[in-house]
Order: structure tokens, then C-alpha cells, then sequence
């Protein structure tokens, strides 16, 4: 059912225009998640459906965040052995009902709350039928197939767009739909090392090194919800939605940034690896001290100046070799190397205590489960526990940002494969025969 709602929108001349913006109210279920509507805090996103025919990382992290903010997002998932990601342990979160298996995986959990499972194959002509049904209904597609592999099930954006004009159709791939490479698979690391970042990424002297986290796959994942957020705002003025082409490769060379700017303007080779170092800023890396790592941030003369008086070293702040950032650049290996001697001989928490209330930048190097643990993460409620049906209680990072005017929340644990097919079949109006049907036939599970 559809319900017209007014919104203005600014035009370029300053004036106002309003507009009939069709939302649609849709069906939910009750979870252990579940909230009482809170109609002055409604999600930002509420009322709009994703189809969700991604996998892995990338796509289901941006279609996560959709969920985060209120779309009722639908996974497609292969009806016998779902997200690959599922497979992708340990660590598990065990099954606590004697179900078979080893549970749900870390890696699974991280990108798949707010959204429901249907598990379903489109390689029949009934899981393509269904597919089609579901894309009449969406605003939203998010798939990340080769370029072109969709065409042959009539999933492609050309034929969906005939059937629904108003569907953002949200393509996430390694290389793009166009330029020689886009045939090829694309996974992060292989991304990292083509376009530049994991040859700025390790020691000095060392190898390159991917990042710790696959960060390619997530930036992606962050353009591509900034775009859908983008073309339904477009969507809005013109009621025509559009193919999205979202690629790793653009998305990597373009969070380059200054690095490649700096390459662009001074057609010089890049100067390499920094570890935590800087390349144009000095001091501002890590420092070993007694029993850990210390990363300081002596930015400027002034905070240079604060870090030399808290390591009780105020004359070097005068010497002539450190006076300025650019003295500190051309002789960064003495100074890092005194800086260095200093830290080395009191631990970590002194140097916390030292540094605390001077306004120099600095920050303790945790690993994740101190990260995790941390006095401010847990302040910020940026770990919560969900209840999850089978699993019990299990701790999630949360929804990032705060709103103001909205509850952010996580309404639905990550589902079980194909939790949620019955109930979305039963939706789009498939009866209790019709799906014993498809399940005999293996068109879902």
C-alpha cells in the first residue's frame, strides 16, 4: 500500500518545491529486537525495501547500513549454502537448540543485522519469477555480480528498470562494468596491491602489506550507500531511479587522497612506506615504550614544543636541527631515534599520565580486544548484546552514529538461512501450498 508524503526540496534559485514522495508501509515481525514504533524517531530510511543479492563483504556492509537506518532489507542468499561469508570461521557463535553445524560465523554476523533471509535460486525460472516480483516492489537492488552475469536471468538493470522505472539498481563490483579489467574477479587484497594502497602500507624497510582490515571492501561499501542515499534524493525531483556502477578499484584510487594528489602535482614517484610514520609531518608516529606502543602527534612547533617538555627534553625544542616541521623532516632519523630512547624506558601507562591534560595527541596502539574493551568505546554503547534465536546472547559492534532525532537501532539479529522465506513469500502473495511447492522443487529453503 502506498502512501504520499510531502517533502521540499531547495532549488538552486533558493525557492522551494514540494513534492509527492510514495512511501510504503511494510510488513514486519515481531523479534526479540523488536521496538514499539516511536513515530517522533522514525529512522531515517524507514518505509523503503532493499533487495539485497550481494554477498561477502562490500555489499552486505553497505546494505547493513541501509538497515541500520531504518530499510526493510530482503538477503537473497543461495537456498543451501547462503553467504559464503557464513562458511568464513572460526570464530563461531555455536547453534544452542542441537541444530547440526558449527554455528553462526563471526565474519557472517558482522555485516548482516536489520535484514531478513530469503533463501532462493534464481538459476530456475521460478526463483527468477520471484526475483522479478520482489523488484517490482523495491527501491532499492544491491547485487555484485561479474558485469553482464545478470542478463541471463533477466536480472539485469535494463530489464528490472522496464518493470519498476523508480529502482536504484546498485551495482558493486572489483573493476566496474566498463575498462579492460572488468571481467576480472575483485577481492580487497588483490584491489590494495593493484591501486596503490598496500605499497604505502608497512615498515620502512619492509615488504608491502595489505591493511589489517579489508578496507578497500569497506569503503566501497560506504560509497555506495553515500550514491543510493544521493539518488533518492535525485530520485525525488525526477520519480526515476537509476544503474549505480560502484566499483573497488575507483573507490581505492579515490581514497588515495593526498597521497595521489601529491603524485598528480609533483609527477614524481610516491616515497613509499612510513610504517606509522608521516611522510611530510615529524613526529607523528608510534614509539615503543617499556611494554607497549605509544603513537604521539607533535604536529606543530607547538605541540613538538609540549611533547619535548613532557619527555623532560625541553632543549631540544630550540636546537637548531628541530626548530621547524620542515628541520624535523630533513632530520627525522635523529630525532625519531632520541625520541625513541626516551619512551623505551617508562611503560605505557606513564606516558598516558604524562601526556593527559597537555593537548599533545596522543593515543595508547590496543589491539582489538582492548579495543573492544575500552573505557570509551563501551561509554559510546559502541558494543551491545542482541539476543539471537539460536544462538542466545552475543555482543555486536554497534550502529556508529547518533541521531538526534532518531533511534538507532538494531531491530533484527543477522538471520539464519532462509529464516525469513515463508514469510516474505507469503507477502508478495504465495500461499502455504505455493511455497511446499518451491521447496519441494529446491527453488528455496
Amino acid at each position: 500500500m502506498l502512501f504520499p508524503c510531502l517533502r521540499p526540496v531547495l532549488k538552486p534559485n533558493g525557492f522551494s518545491i514540494t513534492f509527492h514522495v510514495p512511501i510504503r508501509t511494510l510488513a514486519t515481525t515481531t523479534t526479540p529486537l523488536s521496538k514499539p514504533a516511536n513515530p517522533s524517531k522514525r529512522l531515517p530510511l524507514a518505509g523503503l525495501k532493499v533487495l539485497d543479492l550481494s554477498r561477502v563483504l562490500a555489499g552486505p556492509y553497505c546494505t547493513q547500513i541501509l538497515g541500520d537506518l531504518g530499510a526493510d532489507i530482503i538477503k537473497i542468499e543461495h537456498p543451501v549454502r547462503g553467504d559464503d561469508t557464513r562458511a568464513w570461521g572460526p570464530p563461531y557463535a555455536p547453534y544452542l537448540d542441537g541444530r547440526e553445524g558449527q554455528g553462526e560465523s563471526a565474519y557472517y554476523l558482522s555485516v548482516n543485522r536489520n535484514k531478513r533471509s530469503l533463501a532462493l535460486s534464481f538459476a530456475t525460472d521460478e526463483g527468477q519469477s520471484i526475483l522479478r516480483t520482489l523488484a517490482q516492489k523495491a527501491d532499492i537492488l544491491v547485487e555484485n555480480y561479474l558485469p553482464d552475469s545478470l542478463k541471463k536471468y533477466s536480472l539485469d538493470y535494463a530489464t528490472l528498470s522496464s518493470l519498476n522505472p523508480r529502482l536504484i539498481y546498485t551495482s558493486i563490483t572489483g573493476y566496474g562494468q566498463t575498462g579492460p579489467y572488468r571481467n576480472r574477479p575483485g577481492f580487497d587484497v588483490m584491489v590494495e596491491a593493484e591501486f596503490g594502497l598496500a605499497h604505502l602500507t608497512g615498515s620502512r624497510d619492509g615488504p608491502p602489506v595489505k591493511v589489517g582490515v579489508a578496507v578497500t571492501d569497506l569503503t566501497t561499501g560506504l560509497y555506495a550507500v553515500n550514491s543510493i542515499l544521493a539518488a533518492l534524493v535525485q530520485r525525488g525531483v525526477t520519480g526515476e531511479g537509476q544503474h549505480l556502477d560502484v566499483c573497488l578499484s575507483d573507490c581505492q584510487v579515490a581514497t588515495l587522497a593526498n597521497m595521489g594528489e601529491s603524485v598528480l602535482i609533483s609527477g614524481e614517484k610516491d616515497s613509499g612506506r612510513w610504517g606509522t610514520a608521516h611522510p611530510s609531518v615529524v613526529p607523528y608516529q608510534s614509539f615503543p615504550t617499556r611494554n607497549g606502543d605509544i603513537f604521539v602527534g607533535g604536529a606543530n612547533d607547538r605541540l613538538f614544543g609540549i611533547l619535548c617538555e613532557r619527555l623532560g627534553k625541553s632543549e631540544w625544542a630550540s636546537d637548531a636541527r628541530f626548530k621547524t616541521n620542515s628541520d624535523r623532516v630533513a632530520y627525522r632519523t635523529a630525532l625519531e631515534t632520541l625520541i625513541e630512547q626516551e619512551t623505551r624506558k617508562l611503560d605505557t601507562a606513564v606516558w598516558q599520565k604524562r601526556f593527559e591534560g597537555s593537548g599533545l595527541p596522543f593515543a595508547v596502539v590496543n589491539d582489538v580486544k582492548g579495543t573492544m574493551e575500552h573505557e570509551h568505546v563501551q561509554a559510546r554503547g559502541m558494543v551491545q548484546t542482541i539476543d539471537h534465536p539460536v544462538c542466545g546472547p552475543i555482543k555486536v559492534i554497534s550502529p556508529p552514529v547518533k541521531y538526534s532525532n532518531a533511534d538507532s537501532s538494531i531491530r533484527r539479529p543477522p538471520p539464519l538461512l532462509g529464516e525469513h522465506t515463508d514469510e516474505i513469500l507469503k507477502e508478495i502473495g504465495y500461499s502455504d501450498g505455493d511455497i511446499r511447492g518451491l521447496r519441494e522443487g529446491k527453488v528455496v529453503s
